[in-house]
């Protein structure tokens, strides 16, 4: 499930060249704080996902929601008690 998730993110990423010195900077929009700079297109890519990875494990040990994508919930299940 967290693999999927990962692609999901990934394939909504957008990519832009900085005009100023030419690197490359990366976003996931809808996941606030995903976002990375490098000089190269595939190292920014490859930052981005390192970011993403750690953007979801801090997420969900401070128990933040994770937005759904693609039907993907990785937002732990809180079971009630029943009485």
């Amino acid at each position: 499930m967290l693999t999927h998730y990962l692609q999901a993110a990934m394939h909504r990423a957008t990519y832009k060249v900085l005009e100023d010195d030419g690197s490359f900077i990366g976003e996931i929009p809808g996941l606030q704080g995903v976002y990375a700079n490098a000089d190269t297109l595939e190292a920014c890519r490859d930052e981005l996902q390192e970011v993403l990875e750690g953007w979801i494990l801090l997420g969900l040990h401070l128990q933040h929601h994770i937005p759904v994508l693609d039907g993907i919930d990785l937002n732990p299940r809180i079971q009630q008690e029943v009485a």
